[in-house]
């Protein structure tokens, strides 16, 4: 394996770089969630219909992902990068403008199509640039950047209890336009390694890339454990505000940083953690990238029960940080697992068929949260189900065997 200081001299530039992106990408796409009273103020809607904002941006960009991803196998990842950053940013700018409940819904569809394209792109990147013994923990720290933009998006409840509903998307919208011009300067791929003398460049053929990674049966595991973690993920994302808001009679302000900011803050720890727990284990065992997770999938569970199931709000919120933290090391391997069981050419492609799962059931759950809510079920419902999903992953997870080094 490649030690640290053999890295190429940009690699801890490059994650710098992208901890920002991941910060956007994810602060823009949860405003909504966190703003729920005073965007259905003014613009009214059904529960179900709220759900389906976020619904519907995860099922346009599960759609797109594999084609992202392919994207970024295909061509220059930077590229893709700096595109979706602009587009995505544009677009977050353009929501603050509607008016109507079918032109806020269509800017959350052109929203999933633009952000897409970044992380299969910046995770493939990222892996270039990091081989061996810091891939875990590279991987971990942009992924931060993902925890904090997510903890920052809770600031849109406050910001619309005091400005309106669409402040926040004015401002973090020309907030991305204008890091979009600090990237495209300094944002550069890997040089790639000349072939070898009489060997042909081998042009990447999504194709070949389906066949290469559903031929393998350790990558059709990965596809169903992302899929399900997705599940309580989103779940979490999509309605902990509003349950918190309405079992503990919270304002929407306190509610939305309460549920993105412990939770978020908790994880922003968990992927270092977690990062350095398995860069340190994959040295003596490959499947070191794979049982962190699997541990940290078996706390989580107990800690989103807990969080949904108590009257006492100090002992939900630790539930939450509980499954915060320990979810997070399932996030920052699930792309060194990818590289341990995938072949090269295809990484991204492979991450946006992982994308594709996890968000299309993403959107099935929160969509089905705002139904349960028209039906006056408790939404509390949602995370127990969550929260069993996380007990199959770990099982799904103990199965996975990598199946190339992990430094390649």
């Amino acid at each position: 394996m490649l030690n640290e200081s053999k890295l190429p001299s940009r690699a801890w530039l490059i994650v710098g770089l992208l901890w920002m992106v991941g910060c956007l990408n994810y602060l823009d796409r949860v405003l909504v969630t966190t703003m729920r009273g005073s965007l259905v103020a003014a613009i009214p809607m059904t529960e179900a219909q709220f759900g389906l904002l976020t619904s519907v941006f995860l099922w346009v960009y599960a759609l797109l992902s594999p084609f992202a991803g392919f994207l970024a196998d295909r061509f220059n990842r930077s590229r893709v990068i700096i595109c979706s950053l602009f587009a995505w940013s544009v677009i977050t700018w353009l929501t603050a403008h509607a008016t109507t409940f079918p032109q806020l819904l269509a800017t959350r569809a052109l929203m999933g199509i633009s952000e897409a394209c970044y992380i299969p792109a910046a995770l493939a990147l990222i892996a270039d640039y990091h081989r061996g013994p810091t891939r875990s923990l590279a991987t971990g720290i942009h992924m931060s950047g993902i925890m904090v933009g997510s903890a920052l998006g809770g600031f849109g409840g406050w910001i619309a209890e005091r400005h309106g509903w669409n402040h926040a998307f004015l401002l973090f919208g020309l907030a991305g336009i204008a890091y979009t011009g600090v990237i495209a300067l300094l944002l550069r791929d890997l040089p790639a390694e000349a072939p070898a003398a009489g060997a042909m460049a081998v042009r990447v053929d999504m194709r070949a890339a389906l066949k290469s990674l559903f031929g393998r049966t350790s990558f059709i595991l990965a596809l169903f454990y992302w899929g399900l973690l997705g599940l309580a993920g989103w779940a979490v994302v999509g309605w902990m505000p509003t349950y918190l808001n309405e079992h503990f009679h919270l304002s929407q302000g306190t509610a939305g940083l309460s549920a993105t900011g412990y939770l978020q803050t908790a994880a922003l720890i968990g992927v270092l953690v977690g990062g350095v727990w398995a860069d340190h284990w994959s040295r003596k065992d490959e499947r070191g990238r794979v049982l962190v997770p699997l541990i940290g999938l078996l706390v989580a569970a107990p800690g989103i029960l807990l969080a949904s199931s108590i009257d006492w709000l100090p002992l939900a919120i630790a539930g939450l940080i509980l499954f915060g933290l320990a979810k997070a090391f399932a996030d920052t391997n699930m792309m060194p697992i990818l590289c341990s069981v995938a072949d090269p050419r295809y990484r991204a492609t492979g991450y946006g068929l992982l994308n594709f799962f996890s968000c299309a059931v993403g959107g099935l759950t929160i969509y089905a949260g705002g139904v349960l809510r028209d039906a006056d079920v408790n939404v509390g419902r949602v995370f127990q189900f969550a929260a069993a999903s996380l007990l199959v992953c770990a099982v799904l997870l103990y199965f996975i065997r990598p199946q190339s080094a992990s430094n390649r």
